[in-house]
């Protein structure tokens, strides 16, 4: 039904025939429906996965189709800083996607019993009666690399690719919480999508500290990369949150509450958390003693250029390029080893284009016969770093060890 010449679709028949085709996924045949054509061997003991090319979407990885869970391909990351749309990874918590979403009806209710003055906001009024902002933000799945995790962790086990960089444009939730006459006993704002849930854990409520959601950083977005949200990232407006973990990037946003307790749902009491220690991290195989809610982004890196196993030809320049990000404090610095941590160079940084964003960093070397083994560490403003070895956590969140290519030059 579905290919990548979506353009050729109404952007009103294409979500409606998408939000009825996602429905559906999961209760028979896939391949009955969808662009299910090629397969990937995954890096780690897990054999094979499907590449189907979802509503809106290229073939991406598929983890589960119900709900939707698709992994970005990571030569994606070689085409360029900014993430396309049609290749941003996709990831749901619940099987009860919304029905088919008219824009020009879709409402976000404000409220709550710290909200002095409750209020209903249409697409066009956020358009129209708000300053627009822009960022370049990462979005990243709190469970990215899970897949890499020894011992095994339970979740999805996914490879590198559930993060994605894009430019987003909205309104700064400030501005919208001005007009909520906010009381002063207002502690944190929860937030709600039009997806629900079908078994356990409750429809998806995330919450922030009340000073954290008027900071200005967070956003509620109606484009992406200059295009409205794709149904699966969202449309028609989702909650964006630069620097931290994707879990708070609530799509489909409807319901907004000012509320004068820390929220104790599920997804924050008891999904979504680490161990409450400077690490985020346990002894392999231990349950932490305490935890916390998860949040910003630890700092990553990784080499986009080369894959993992790859020959080249010796006496041949390479340039070796990749990406690196942190929380929002900027990176600072990239080095690279060529021995597999032995000694270590500085790369050099391209463009800044946000502290929220994907970094370029570039190196180059002229390989011998024999063998290298390339990695990368990033270092950001404020001297945070990645662990030469990845740390461990019993829910396999926030891996960010420094990452090994080998390349075999002849």
């Amino acid at each position: 039904m579905f290919n990548h010449d979506t353009k050729k679709l109404s952007r009103r028949r294409l979500l409606s025939d998408g939000a009825a085709w996602v429905a559906g996924a999961g209760l028979g045949s896939v391949a009955g429906t969808a662009c299910a054509t090629d397969s990937i061997d995954m890096p780690f003991a897990n054999g094979r996965r499907h590449m189907i090319a979802f509503p809106e979407k290229r073939e991406l990885i598929v983890l589960t189709t119900r709900p939707p869970q698709l992994e970005t391909p990571f030569e994606v990351f070689n085409e360029g800083l900014i993430t396309p749309n049609d290749a941003f990874f996709v990831r749901y918590h619940n099987n009860g996607l919304p029905p088919p979403i008219d824009s020009d009806k879709h409402l976000i209710k404000i409220g709550g019993n710290a909200c002095g003055k409750p209020f209903e906001l249409s697409m066009l009024e956020l358009k129209t009666q708000f300053k627009p902002v822009e960022v370049v933000a990462v979005k990243q799945c709190s469970g990215n690399s899970r897949g890499f995790f020894s011992p095994r962790t339970t979740g999805g086990q996914l490879g590198n690719g559930a993060m994605g960089n894009a430019h987003w444009l909205g309104v700064p939730l400030k501005d919208i919480l001005a007009r909520a006459e906010i009381s002063d006993k207002a502690r944190q704002v929860t937030f709600q999508g039009l997806d629900f849930a079908l078994m356990g854990g409750g429809d998806f409520v995330k919450a922030l500290d009340i000073h954290h959601a008027i900071d200005g950083e967070v956003m509620v977005a109606y484009q992406m990369n200059g295009a409205e949200l794709p149904f699966l990232n969202g449309f028609p407006v989702a909650l964006i949150v630069p620097g931290y973990f994707g879990t708070y990037w609530i799509k489909h946003l409807s319901r907004i509450e000012v509320i004068d307790h820390e929220f104790d749902g599920f997804w924050m009491k008891t999904g979504y958390r680490v161990p409450d220690n400077d690490c985020a991290c346990t002894e392999p195989g231990k349950n932490a003693a305490s935890t916390r809610p998860i949040s910003r982004l630890n700092v990553r890196s990784f080499i986009t250029s080369h894959k993992d196993g790859a020959r080249i030809a010796a006496g041949q320049a390479q340039e070796v390029r990749g990406i690196a990000f942190d929380g929002g404090q900027g990176i600072r610095e990239v080095a690279y080893s060529l021995d597999g941590g032995q000694s270590w160079r500085g790369a050099h940084l391209s463009e800044d284009i946000g502290r929220f964003s994907f970094r370029e960093f570039k190196f180059g070397f002229t390989p011998d016969p024999g063998a290298y083994d390339l990695r990368v560490r990033a270092f950001n403003r404020s001297g945070q770093s990645q662990p030469l070895e990845a740390l461990w956590n019993p829910s396999g969140y926030m891996r960010n060890g420094v990452e090994s290519i080998k390349l075999t030059a002849v």
